[in-house]
């Protein structure tokens, strides 16, 4: 699958235009990523696009020495599933 990872509209894609799944963050405070919101398109739903776009997001938090927040209710619960991967990303 591939990720594309835009800045300037703080968010990891992928897929066509028009059915293009998103990983949506903010970045609230020097230091910290806040990952607020996912979607993926209902065609898409259940093949595994939403732990791939986690996945290069985190990534992307550890590459960059983030700290992680999550407003977004599928990442609180992929950081949970795999706590002991990312436990150390987290915001306190």
């Amino acid at each position: 699958m591939n990720i594309q990872h835009s800045l300037a509209n703080q968010e990891f894609t992928t897929g066509p235009a028009d059915q293009q799944a998103e990983l949506a963050y903010s970045l609230p405070a020097a230091g910290v990523i806040d990952f607020v919101h996912t979607f993926v398109p209902e065609s898409q739903r259940g093949q595994g696009v939403a732990d791939e776009l986690a996945e290069a997001a985190l990534a992307y938090a550890r590459q960059q020495h983030l700290k992680v927040r999550t407003s977004c209710e599928f990442m609180t619960s992929y950081v949970q599933r795999h706590h002991q991967q990312y436990a150390d990303l987290l915001a306190q």
